[in-house]
């Protein structure tokens, strides 16, 4: 069957798969930049509770980790075998895939709920914020069916070539918190836990949108329920388990850098920093979400092609790819380096705290230009199927930021924990390039 998949006009497919892709990760990012900003202007408790909230980012976003290792495992499996022409494998993947979230979306809630004080101890929360970081984890734990549902099964919405669709799906989550936050955490005066129960019932509408999508007859894969193929369930793992672990080591990282800013920051400063970083973090999310929607987006004109035995169109698309993340990481850079403030102030109005997350803002992104060709090189092997290399690159760059992260403190000082960032942005895709010039291109010499 002919699929827009077959074009030759690589750079429109390029762009009409990454755009929208890119908008729904961009968008998607304002499920907690719009719960962090609200919190961080409540009276009061605002920079307090903006602390307990960050404790939280990364454990929540290690949990959604589960999301991509059956989204991201099985779309790029979907697309190879479309490329092959084997429509019913593809449709037989997705079918699986939904089973096999499902039933890991009940245990992971169960498991969270068990394990969430001590995971939240562990991860850096103070005696002062683990009031709020507790009773934002509890409430937001509801939802982890629908978060983990509506991400994951939204891969294989986009690797059908429905990424306006995908798009639309994630709007509608992202909306509906935008209108619920404020009603909830002021109107109704539930504060964190209003936050969280806003962003609950967001995913749930974006969870029914995507399976109605899905089961419905304009998806030209449909869902059956059937008995899963363990076959499938081990293909989709051992190439979802290299996004999967990219994710988890990526909060890993995150919940590192928390604690040893509680370690060395002592109480004042080290909450003082936790909040600072907790809008850090937030302004990152605004880089690396869209950058991974463009080189995730675009994954399946790789895996398609890859299937087709296509190098040329590959190597043209990857070009593509790389241009349009490094245009977009220019423009952020450029902005984090000027005028940070302007985002930094939509979560506080204390000038102490605007002050210290200008400066280690500033800091944090010095590597941001190099992020995209690390991204599309990374995300280029996962979408061929090639996992070892995508792996094995990712764990690299982990390997200098988390060397970083418990060097730097004790020689340097606390405030210096931040160049942990750049030296793992300039470094890894260094590394990564030199393989993709090698190991890549020989691997596509081989079709």
């Amino acid at each position: 069957m002919t699929t827009r998949l077959d074009s030759d006009d690589i750079r429109g497919l390029v762009l009409g798969l990454a755009l929208p892709s890119m908008v729904a990760q961009f968008v998607s990012v304002l499920y907690s930049i719009v719960d962090r900003m609200y919190i961080g202007n409540i009276a009061v408790i605002g920079e307090t509770a903006l602390a307990g909230v960050g404790v939280c980012g990364p454990i929540l976003t290690m949990i959604s980790a589960f999301s991509s290792l059956i989204g991201i495992g099985g779309g790029p499996l979907v697309s190879i075998r479309l490329g092959q022409q084997r429509e019913k494998d593809a449709e037989d993947i997705v079918s699986d895939c939904f089973i096999f979230l499902s039933v890991i979306s009940v245990l992971v809630m169960g498991l969270s709920f068990i394990m969430k004080d001590r995971l939240l101890w562990w991860f850096g929360a103070s005696e002062t914020v683990f009031p709020y970081a507790d009773e934002y984890m509890t409430w937001y734990l509801t939802g982890t069916i629908f978060a983990l549902m509506s991400t994951g099964m939204n891969q294989f919405i986009i690797c059908q070539g429905y990424s306006g669709t995908a798009m639309r799906s994630v709007l509608l989550g992202a909306i509906l918190n935008i209108v619920l936050d404020p009603i909830f955490i002021f109107v109704l005066g539930m504060n964190v836990k209003g936050a969280a129960i806003a962003t609950v019932l967001s995913q749930l509408a974006s969870c029914i949108y995507v399976l109605g999508f899905l089961f419905g007859p304009k998806s030209r894969l449909r869902i059956h329920v059937r008995k899963p193929s363990f076959k499938n369930f081990r293909n989709v793992c051992s190439l979802g388990m290299t996004p999967f672990l990219i994710i988890a080591f990526d909060n890993v990282m995150l919940i590192s850098l928390n604690a040893m800013i509680t370690k060395y920051g002592g109480g004042a400063e080290g909450d003082m920093l936790l909040s600072c970083n907790t809008i850090l973090q937030s302004f990152m999310l605004i880089i690396t979400m869209p950058l991974g929607g463009i080189t995730g987006g675009t994954q399946t004109i790789l895996g398609y092609n890859y299937g087709a035995r296509r190098p040329d169109k590959i190597r043209l698309a990857q070009r593509y790819i790389m241009g349009l993340g490094f245009i977009f990481c220019l423009i952020m850079f450029i902005f984090a380096q000027t005028v940070p403030e302007i985002f930094i102030r939509i979560f506080t109005r204390d000038e102490a705290y605007i002050s210290l997350t200008r400066e280690i803002t500033k800091v944090y992104t010095l590597g941001v230009l190099l992020l995209p060709f690390q991204y599309a090189i990374t995300d280029g092997f996962t979408g061929m199927g090639v996992f070892k290399y995508a792996f094995a690159l990712s764990a690299w760059r982990k390997v200098v930021y988390f060397a970083c992260v418990f060097l730097i403190p004790p020689i340097l000082g606390v405030k210096d924990i931040f160049l942990c960032e750049p030296a793992s942005d300039i470094i890894g895709p260094i590394v990564s390039i030199a393989v993709y010039m090698t190991l890549g291109q020989k691997l596509l010499r081989r079709l």
